[in-house]
Order: C-alpha cells, then structure tokens, then sequence
C-alpha cells in the first residue's frame, strides 16, 4: 500500500522526461510535475502550513490544482477542493470556517467572493493566486502563487501515513447542507487500483480530465489513475465550449473518456448532423476505447444513441463522495443497460430494509457499502458521521437499489427524494424515465410536495427539446397513458432549464425551496 506521496514518486521515478500533462499549449513531463510540487510544498511549509493544516483548492482544472493537492499531501497536510461555481460569500464561508483552512489555493475570477469570504474567516490568512494581476494584488490577503514554488523546495521525505486524511470533500448539497467527507490516502489510493483493474487500463492509454477536478469521479478516475499508470492526461478547464477538448482530444489520441450523462446525451444529440457525426467518431473518438459514465443516472436511449454516433460503448459505473467515489463498474464485455454494474474490488455492497436488515436479492431496499474505499467520516460532525454507519460499519447511502442474480446493482433512487403517494413508494428516476419516452422531451424532474391532506403530489418539470412545441394538457394525457395512477404527475411545469450544480446534477431540493416559497407567497397574498 502506497500514500499520494508515493504514488507521486513512483510516477515521476517511471515516467520521467514523459508528458504527465498537457493544458492547452503547455505541457509538464512527470518530473517537471513532481519538482512543481516539491517547490509549492517548500511555500506552503514557509507560509506555516504543516501536517493536518488544512488548504482549499478553488480552481479550474489546471497543473496548479494538482500541484497543490500534491504539495500539501507532502506535508501531511489536508487539501479541500471547493466547487468553483460556489461564488456566493456566505456559502464559501461556511465552509471554509467549517474546516479551518489557513489559505486558498484559486484564480483571479474567483476572488470577489473568496475575498469577501476572507473577511469572515480569521484564520485564513491567504488567497494564493495563479494567475495573478495588478489589481487583484491589491488586497493584503491575495498573494503571488509563482512567488510561493519560487524558493527552495521541500524535503522529500513522507510524512503522511495510510490513515490520515488526505483531503475533504464538501457534499454537492443537492439533498440538504454540505458536510465536510474526510478521505484516507488508503481510500484513494486503494479506490484508483480497484478502478484501474475493473475498466482494464494499461500504460498506453491517454486520458482526458474534463469534468471538475474538486469532484472525486474525475480525481479519482482520471487524474490518480493517470499518475497510477504514467498515463499522459489532457486536461481541459472547461466543459464547455465543447469543440477546444474535442479537438485535443484527436491530437492526443485520447483513448479513456470519462463524463457525465449530460455529457454524453449533448453528444449523441449534437451527432444528429452528419458533420459533426464524422468529426466525433472519426477525429474526437477516433482512439476511445474506454468511455465512462459517472455521478448520475444514465438513460438506457442515451447510451445506445451514443454509442451509435460514435462507436464506443459506454460503461457505466456508481459511487458517492463517501466511497472515493466508485462502487460498482459494469465489466467491460459484460454492460448491461440500466444497471451500473457489479462491485469493484475491496467492496461489498448489500441491501437492507426499513428496519435495517439485509433483504434477499431481487428486492429494492437501501444500499449500503463496506470496503477500503469508505470514508473515515464527516469533518467535525461524529453524530452525522455515526448516524451514517451502522452498528456493523456498513455505509448507509441513502441510495435505494436492487442487486439481481449475478451481482449487477441497479439504482432506483435517492431514499430522501423517494414520494410517498397514499402510503406506495415512488421513485422520481422512475418516472423521469418514462418522461424521457416522449420525443419532445429534452429532460425532466419530479419532485413530491405535501398536499392539504397531509399526502404528497407530485410535480414535473420538464424541458421540450429545441424547436418542440411543448403543452401542459398533451403531458398529462402522456403521463395517463404511460404511467400507474399513483405515479401520475398531478401538475407539470415547462421550464427552459433545470437547476443543476457543476457536475450537472439537477438540484431538486433547489426546485422544493422555489415552490414551497410560491406557496407562502400566494398564502401571504390572499
């Protein structure tokens, strides 16, 4: 078993004078890599940052967010990367006083609010910058990142040991308020073999980080394992314009592809025009052989549409912030549609009931996980962390699934987004699924909210497609002709778009909050 450190050092030991990572027109071989973080471990050690010292990342993808993971493992200390789309003052302040963060490693377009954010945190003394400006050096708290790897480098010994937590994750806060996910180097480390294994890489792949570093799916699975396996990463710092990383992505014979099903559903739509068919399959893809898909549910009609346009079957696979994050992988050869698969080494999945006793399979009931990939626990939160565990040290996820004859899990839900109709359980993705058969729907989300009788209805919100005509009274004749009674949608919103955090999440707690605020208001009113 081996830290980040290690890890880092046996890249840079194999690779070398190979290229570790190419950002635009700029590329880093894995010692040039590896002496960056040396250099930026020497700053952080200088400005006082040492072992359990906490730093948050708030920055797009970029060798500089790696770099300071990196250097602040070297030193034991805990990187916290922070979703970039979080602007809002109050909400970085959070959590940056939840964790203690002495400094901010981050860029010029996100120091409006970290700035304000600093002023509500005494123990952060700095905001270092990478990309640094006059007028951004203005204030006293935002410094130089350049100035910080410019003095000498630090000692490569390795402090950290398997059990100390390499890094906290903030929850993405779609069901309720972020808590701090402590992270083991044990649990990354050991999550990134178990991957490695599953989807079969070898060490001439070439891999593309485009979604969110901050995010553990693309830490994880393309970044770690890139360093696991010298593998040369193209990184992009943006998903969208989409056609920059497309275009890298032939030029660099980019061979594992890793997005979400938002991702891939633009894809397969965009595909539509034999052009851009062409241009994908024959110049983007033309070198995929792996393409997976993460972090939310993937449509069955997405999936096949994709892998017509392009070629390439999608794998997909399930875990959460708490698991490192990956659970279940389908095998390659052996995908099955609808299901995300079966558990990757060092994890055991079972399903419980109500009461908390494992059901036989077939039946749908709570996942829970075991295995090296497991969260230590929620940063400063023992009774949330407690409350997470059962009394055998089982995970509870609040994910609600069902395990078939041969091992495949498939997702039916998030137990808190679960709908009670008359007492019958109904799962959102359920009927979202169904929503999705109509050919002018784009996407979709179902949300339950409480009725006068002390029941629940439930609402969709819908998105037509570009050019689709979309209206109310032909959704609710497609939603009686297609689904159970106790299923039905009872009001339907349409909507240009859905709420959604970075990783195009669809934020339905966000979608409760807007109407039970409409519901006030028009009680107010009257």
């Amino acid at each position: 078993m081996s830290t980040l450190n290690t890890l880092l050092d046996r890249a840079a030991r194999e690779g070398g004078a190979k290229t570790a990572q190419v950002h635009g027109d700029r590329a880093l071989t894995f010692a040039e890599l590896r002496a960056l973080v040396l250099a930026a471990a020497g700053g952080f050690s200088r400005a006082g940052i040492g072992k359990g010292d906490r730093v948050a990342i708030v920055h797009r993808n970029a060798p500089e967010f790696v770099a300071a993971y990196f250097a602040l493992a070297r030193l034991g200390a805990i990187a916290v990367p922070i979703n970039f789309m979080v602007q809002k003052p109050d909400e970085l302040a959070y959590m940056l006083k939840d964790c203690g963060a002495k400094g901010v490693v981050t860029q010029t377009e996100f120091l409006k609010g970290l700035t304000a954010a600093a002023a509500l945190c005494p123990a952060l003394a700095s905001l270092w910058t990478t990309d640094l400006d006059a007028a951004a050096a203005r204030a006293p708290v935002v410094k130089d990142f350049a100035e910080l790897t410019s003095g000498a480098p630090a000692p490569e010994a390795d402090p950290a040991v398997e059990s100390d937590t390499a890094a906290i994750l903030y929850t993405s806060g779609t069901t309720g308020f972020p808590k701090g996910v402590m992270l083991t180097h044990r649990n990354l480390v050991t999550n990134c073999d178990a991957s490695i294994k599953r989807i079969t890489l070898t060490r001439r792949d070439v891999t593309l980080c485009l979604l969110p570093m901050f995010h553990s799916f693309a830490w994880t699975a393309i970044v770690l394992t890139s360093l696991r396996l010298t593998l040369t990463c193209v990184i992009s710092s943006a998903i969208a314009p989409a056609k920059p990383w497309l275009k890298a992505m032939g030029r660099h014979g980019v061979t594992l592809f890793a997005a979400v099903p938002q991702v891939y559903a633009a894809l397969a739509r965009e595909a539509r025009n034999w052009k851009t068919r062409l241009f994908l399959r024959w110049w983007a893809f033309r070198r995929v052989r792996v393409s997976v898909s993460g972090a939310a549910p993937l449509a069955p009609a997405v999936a096949e549409a994709f892998a017509a346009a392009v070629g390439v079957e999608i794998i997909e696979g399930w875990g959460l912030t708490e698991t490192s994050p990956v659970a279940t992988v389908n095998p390659p050869g052996g995908v099955r549609l609808g299901s995300v698969g079966t558990p990757i080494d060092g994890v055991r999945l079972r399903i419980v009931g109500e009461d908390g006793r494992e059901l036989p399979g077939g039946e749908e009931g709570e996942i829970c996980v075991k295995g090296d990939n497991v969260m230590k626990g929620y940063w400063g939160l023992p009774d949330a962390t407690k409350e997470t565990f059962d009394e055998d040290g089982w995970l509870k996820t609040g994910d609600i699934g069902v395990i078939d004859a041969d091992g495949y899990l498939s997702i039916r839900d998030r137990k808190k987004d679960m709908i009670i109709i008359k007492g019958l359980k109904v799962f959102p993705a359920q009927v979202e699924a169904v929503i999705a058969e109509n050919p002018s729907v784009e996407e979709s989300a179902i949300i339950g909210l409480p009725d006068a009788s002390g029941d629940e209805i439930i609402k969709a919100f819908v998105v037509p497609k570009k050019g689709c005509l979309l209206e109310k009274s032909a959704l609710l004749k497609f939603f009686k002709e297609r689904l159970d009674p106790y299923k039905r949608p009872r009001d339907v919103e349409i909507v240009d778009a859905l709420p959604k955090n970075a990783l195009q999440k669809v934020l339905k707690r966000e979608l409760r909050r807007r109407e039970l605020a409409k519901r006030e208001g028009s009680t107010g009113k009257s």
